[in-house]
């Protein structure tokens, strides 16, 4: 009888121990680095398809001049499980300078959270690599499939 007294009331611990343990959740200070604007030059195209005409043209006089204007570059809008994704680039003579999700969950705290930590880590190792040929981030696995997606549509109109 003791012995199950005992496993009662160590179980009953138990639980208000795990009850009362607060997670942190870090909503306050969640701040995503990649919505501020990366363009320092003139600007290619969207990422619709009827306008693949004009970024056509945009990269020919980047192939031609040493030293050219930068052009950005919209991938398109790939839907995800948990909502849209989509990448914008910067080229310069022909290389990648900057990268930014113009487009991203972002409907809750977890969202926010997860894509606070995993836009920064997608947009420099694709500015590293040159390419859509990266990692994705453990974590946000869904969400690095829509902007490597994303991130070669917009490499396809720059014609990287």
């Amino acid at each position: 009888m003791r012995r199950i007294a005992i496993a009662i009331m160590g179980t009953i611990s138990g639980l208000v121990l795990l009850f009362s343990y607060h997670t942190s959740r870090n909503e306050g200070s969640v701040a995503v680095a990649t919505s501020a604007p990366a363009v320092a030059g003139s600007s290619g195209s969207s990422g619709s398809s009827g306008s693949s005409g004009s970024a056509g043209a945009a990269p020919a006089p980047q192939a031609a001049q040493g030293a050219t204007a930068a052009a950005t570059y919209t991938g398109d809008s790939v839907m995800t499980r948990w909502g849209a994704v989509q990448v914008e680039i910067t080229v310069a003579d022909g290389k990648i300078t900057a990268v930014q999700a113009v487009e991203y969950p972002q409907n809750n705290a977890r969202d926010r959270q997860i894509n606070a930590y995993a836009l920064p880590v997608l947009a420099q190792e694709a500015t590293q690599a040159q390419s859509a040929q990266i990692d994705v981030v453990s974590g946000a696995t869904v969400t690095s499939d829509g902007y490597i997606q994303s991130l070669q549509s917009a490499l396809d109109q720059a014609h990287l």
